[in-house]
């Protein structure tokens, strides 16, 4: 049977332009490059060997390690490995595409972090294979997958195609050669054919990787390795041997003591292939009935997947320094899924699965450890470092918040407590609700909230103007997932959430209530053929329209009954998907306010005024736009206002 044809492919279009980033990209740190290959060497290798424990046709006695090899001659530098390698399926899916959704923010990304210099996104989105062009002209890849018997070859000059032919390779795994650049140091293109300068990109990035990474030097009989081989100096014929650049430690299982800061932070840009620092790391080590190490990241920045279904999960699975998975979702849970790390537990089976893992009570028992390590860090850093405690909010704020959700979650006074929102106390500073509870008027029996679209929309909102002039303090929320465990009846610290947008207003000492109470209901006999004029006009949008307790300036806001849903959270489900009755709720009217005298007059002169129409429809409209919602009929409104601004300018 004949081979198959060499195929050429276009790239997809967005690896086209990543392609163009990297080739073209001011980035300085080109190093990174071969820290990527080696990364990626690491991960097939550490597949193939959780393949094996699976399956005995895959064992062999090869060593599982990685080359580096150069040729100065031609200029080209290999990486390969003797891992799981690829399909030629596979080689299309993973590198002919970016296998994510998203891609438009990447391009985005990193064409902003070119034109401010920041190298550090290179790896962020998983792409760390088209680093290889920084510092190539061509690049090729021969792989064979574990157990099959043919090889793939893919080849590119990184001008939006590449090739893909059959090809031979002794064995399975995968070797990838990169034909270099011209050196060029004030661009940062170093000479990679070195084996100095190969050793010095490794030892300071791959390090702790767990296989020995290898690479040929020369040596002249009976001595140690020397570096490159120099034929202009040695004119015998020189001798080679391999020499193992890095030491292969666990950092996990070394003394914190002993690893440096740098060491911390390279090893998370391994893990987490995100070039951003970390917040925190958090070394745990358990004993006792049973035994198990981890070394744990809080990241400084958001993923960009992070709310997608698909997300990677960022712990991984070692039994006795034996990788296990990439993805150990039962370590840490949903709503720390932004977590990444390494777990090492010692009295697992090699051989174990999803479902062995769930209902594992060591698992279980180390992912209870997991949490109260990462929480307790988190406290430590909202007590200590503020700023830092304010960057991480705002990035994963919204995640912590989805365990509030779930009834198993027993951490959630923890996560309350971490919490920062948004209040009428500052404009400048969020607060804790620890600091709002502090700062409760002693009659005060409830934590007073409103929630909208966006924090400057629920600092205008009209709901809270009679807290204000009294000195209330409220909460201002805006993230969507704050509607639903907000409506849950929560409490913290004995106070139970109330919203300002529900119900009455009820403030004051028990006199000032009393007085309130009173006005409204005088309020109510003087204006009552008003308001039924009004809740007559408004019949199909509101059930009732009444005196306000809580506006001061504005003349109408809309609020609802304890139990109704909010506008917010009624556009949340119905943008899931779930269909929602419509809710009528109330308008509430400031007698006080010269519009709703005005418009006293008007319907005591004559109840059957088209004027009272009109108003009607303005004053909803109004009530709606300054909550941040949207018109159900934006041409009636218009065309209301538009007929009071006639007769306004007739006057």
């Amino acid at each position: 049977m004949n081979a198959p044809a060499p195929e050429t492919h276009e790239f997809q279009a967005e690896v086209k332009q990543l392609l163009d980033l990297m080739i073209h990209s001011l980035y300085s740190n080109k190093d990174i490059f071969l820290r990527e290959l080696i990364s990626n060497a690491s991960d097939a290798l550490d597949k193939l060997r959780f393949a094996q424990i699976t399956d005995e046709s895959l064992r062999t006695d090869r060593e599982l390690a990685i080359r580096v090899d150069t040729d100065p001659t031609v200029r080209t530098i290999s990486i390969s490995d003797f891992g799981i390698g690829m399909t030629r399926e596979e080689v299309v899916k993973n590198i002919g595409t970016i296998a994510k959704s998203g891609t438009a923010e990447l391009r985005q990304k990193l064409a902003e972090a070119k034109s401010s210099g920041v190298p550090e996104l290179i790896g962020q989105f998983g792409v760390g294979f088209y680093s290889s062009f920084m510092v190539a002209d061509k690049v090729e890849l021969v792989t064979r997958k574990a157990g099959e018997k043919t090889a793939v070859k893919w080849s590119s000059s990184g001008d939006g195609k590449y090739t893909i032919t059959d090809a031979e390779r002794g064995d399975h795994g995968t070797t990838v050669t990169l034909y270099l650049k011209p050196v060029d140091d004030d661009n940062g293109l170093h000479d990679y054919t070195k084996s100095d300068v190969i050793k010095e990109i490794v030892r300071r990035y791959s390090d702790f990787v767990g296989y020995p990474i290898k690479t040929q030097v020369w040596k002249k009989q009976g001595e140690s390795p020397v570096g490159d081989f120099d034929a202009s100096e040695d004119k015998a014929a020189p001798v080679f041997e391999d020499t193992v650049l890095n030491s292969m430690k666990a950092i996990w299982a070394r003394p914190k003591g002993e690893v440096t800061d740098e060491e911390f932070k390279e090893f998370y840009r391994h893990v987490s292939h995100d070039w951003m620092p970390p917040l925190r790391h958090v070394s745990v080590k358990m004993e006792g009935t049973f035994e198990a190490s981890a070394l744990l990241y809080i990241p400084s920045k958001a993923p960009w997947d992070l709310y997608q279904p698909e997300m990677k999960r960022g712990v991984q699975l070692y039994v006795k320094r034996v990788f296990i998975m990439d993805e150990c979702k039962e370590l840490m849970p949903t709503w720390l899924r932004f977590v990444k790390g390494v777990v090492d537990a010692q009295d697992l089976s090699l051989n174990v699965s999803r479902e062995i893992l769930q209902k594992n009570r060591q698992i279980q028992a180390i992912r209870k450890q997991l949490v109260k390590r990462v929480l307790d860090t988190l406290d430590e850093m909202k007590t200590s470092a503020k700023e830092d405690h304010l960057k991480f909010w705002a990035e994963f704020g919204p995640v912590m918040k989805e365990g509030l959700l779930s009834p198993e979650v027993t951490e959630k006074d923890r996560i309350l407590g971490l919490m920062l929102v948004s209040s009428t106390h500052s404009t400048a500073e969020a607060t804790t609700l620890a600091d709002y509870v502090s700062r409760m008027k002693p009659e005060q029996d409830a934590i007073y909230y409103l929630t909208g679209p966006n924090v400057d929309a629920v600092r205008g909102s009209p709901h809270l103007e009679v807290f204000k002039s009294k000195g209330y303090e409220v909460l201002l929320f805006a993230d969507g997932i704050d509607e639903i465990w907000l409506e849950r009846d929560g409490e913290f610290s004995g106070k139970q959430f109330k919203s300002v947008g529900k119900g009455d207003v009820d403030l004051g000492t028990d006199d000032e209530k009393k007085k309130a109470k009173e006005d409204a209901e005088a309020k109510e006999i003087e204006l009552k053929g008003l308001l039924t004029a009004l809740r007559v006009a408004l019949q199909d949008e509101v059930k009732e329209v009444r005196p306000s307790h809580r506006l001061t300036e504005s003349a109408v806001c809309l609020v609802g009954d304890e139990g109704d849903m909010s506008p917010q959270l009624v556009k949340l489900m119905a943008q899931m998907g779930q269909a929602v009755p419509k809710t009528k709720r109330i308008l509430e009217v400031n007698p006080a306010h010269p519009v709703i005298e005005r418009l006293h007059a008007v319907h005591e002169s004559d109840a059957k005024s088209p004027l009272i129409a009109d108003y009607a429809r303005l004053l909803y409209g109004q009530a709606v736009l300054a909550e941040g919602g949207q018109l159900g009929d934006p041409a009636g409104f218009a065309k209301a206002l538009a007929a009071v601004m006639v007769l306004a300018a007739k006057a």
